[in-house]
């Protein structure tokens, strides 16, 4: 069938429940089989121990781009860097977008760096509404402005009802990161 021409959306998955990232590489893993060119970049990440950035390598036409630090972002007081990387993966972000390489850019946990204020949720949705291409942009992470959700063509909530965690089961290899 190939690549169709009605690209461009914009999509959110956002909320408190799990699921967030493994939606939008699920879509990404799909647009792949289909021969699209994906790009995703990570925001407040840098571990080359998650599943997707080792299986991104493997993928030819799927680029993986983490732009934070090892380290855990305090969503309440966070430090310089955090304010920089951001910037500077909102930077990289507008370029991959207009350049028109890739079907599908998805923009993990961008939510959450715009709600920590990290970068402007205005600025970010004025740039998405305004853009002319078939790109197809997803934002991921909780606390999605009201700015993105606005413009935003599908939204999508995860809800926690019952997560290992609140046993005492900690993150899993291969299952959750």
């Amino acid at each position: 069938m190939g690549k169709q021409n009605n690209l461009g959306l914009i999509q959110v998955y956002t909320g408190n429940g799990k699921g967030k990232t493994t939606a939008s590489l699920g879509l990404a893993f799909r647009a792949y089989g289909h021969g699209f060119n994906v790009c995703m970049i990570q925001f407040m990440k840098k571990n080359d121990d998650y599943g997707e950035v080792k299986t991104a390598r493997k993928l030819p036409n799927f680029k993986l781009i983490q732009v934070g630090r090892e380290a855990f972002v305090d969503l309440t007081n966070p430090e310089n860097i955090d304010y920089k990387l951001a910037e500077e993966g909102w930077e990289l972000a507008k370029s991959v977008i207009l350049s028109g390489q890739y079907d599908i850019v998805i923009l993990d946990e961008i939510n959450v760096a715009m709600a920590a204020k990290l970068l402007d949720a205005s600025i970010v949705a004025a740039f998405l509404q305004a853009k002319k291409n078939s790109t197809e942009v997803i934002l991921t992470g909780r606390y999605a402005p009201a700015e993105i959700t606005a413009i935003a063509h599908l939204v999508t909530e995860m809800q926690d009802i019952k997560h290992p965690a609140t046993i005492g089961i900690p993150a899993r290899q291969g299952i959750d990161f």
